[in-house]
């Protein structure tokens, strides 16, 4: 019988064999890009000294962290990262579930991808490029804005890289306009997955385009916010740099509403060059977002278990 058991266990591996092997490549890409590289955090614990190396540079214990809540600006961008982020999340989970539910509803397959790519596209543009299409509407002398919009509206132009008021906003429509398209396609890639019976059966007993949204598409694409928001709260002590650097073109005068931790670092980094300082920030951005993710993670496993992450 145990001859018989290991003969069996043994063509069963050989059987996967094929599959392991295919999987082989993408297992040393995980371990080279996402493992070998933790072995850095331990330089935000070190009084990095480049003469000597990572390993003989003297160990500084938590000292690397101090600048990060000794500073007089720790407030100020912990505010705006942390707030920045909640509105992110939660706007960018409406309008990703909305323009899905609106593509859904496109029966031409032409006017559908024509929507489809133009509010792709610009998820797929670099931060760089966004940021001179910014530029393009609201330079001082040349923008669109002050050229031509506002002075066919009777007002005064307006200088928007010394004006800290209209930011927040700016910011937030940027960051909309350039994410929402990922959002869309998770969210429409989970609808086209709901069985066209219910929808079939829901019109057979009279139910409007809004009640089948509300009481089909709404309840089953469940699983796939909450996942999104989880994993969206693990980046919530993070921000996007290319938003907060590059589209106000790191003005200083905009410093209130505009600069956030990664923002904070980078200039940091600049100006110190301690690498020691910003690895320090990364590992504290790691562990808070972690904190976050089971956190919310166990509230939604005690509320609807089924939809937690695990």
């Amino acid at each position: 019988m145990e001859k018989a058991a290991k003969k069996k266990k043994k063509i069963q591996w050989s059987k996967y064999i094929p599959v392991y092997i295919m999987a082989l490549p993408g297992f040393i890409y995980l371990i080279i890009n996402n493992y070998l590289p933790m072995f850095g955090v331990t330089i935000a614990f070190k009084d990095l000294d480049f003469k000597k190396g990572l390993l003989a540079s003297p160990w500084a214990g938590f000292k690397n962290f101090e600048y990060l809540f000794r500073s007089k600006d720790a407030l100020l961008i912990t505010r705006n990262t942390v707030l920045y982020n909640v509105l992110f999340i939660f706007l960018g989970m409406f309008i990703g579930v909305t323009l899905a539910i609106c593509l859904n509803e496109l029966r031409s397959k032409l006017v559908m991808r024509t929507y489809q790519s133009a509010i792709l596209i610009p998820y797929l543009m670099s931060w760089v490029i966004a940021s001179y299409l910014v530029y393009a509407l609201l330079a001082p002398d040349v923008g669109l804005l002050n050229k031509t919009i506002l002075p066919a509206l009777g007002m005064k132009p307006v200088n928007w890289y010394t004006t800290t008021g209209p930011w927040p906003l700016i910011l937030t429509l940027a960051n909309i306009w350039k994410s929402s398209g990922f959002g869309m396609v998770i969210y429409y890639s989970s609808i086209i997955g709901i069985s066209t019976e219910l929808y079939e059966a829901a019109e057979i007993d009279g139910a409007s385009k809004w009640q089948q949204i509300k009481s089909i598409t709404l309840p089953l694409l469940k699983p796939t916010i909450i996942t999104l928001t989880i994993l969206n709260l693990g980046r919530i002590f993070s921000s996007d740099f290319g938003l907060f650097y590059q589209v106000p073109k790191n003005s200083g005068i905009l410093y209130p509403v505009t600069r956030t931790l990664d923002v904070y670092v980078y200039n940091a980094l600049m100006n110190n060059n301690d690498f020691a300082m910003s690895s320090a920030a990364s590992v504290y951005q790691a562990v808070v977002g972690f904190i976050f993710i089971m956190t919310a993670n166990g509230i939604i496993r005690k509320v609807s278990s089924e939809d937690a992450l695990f």
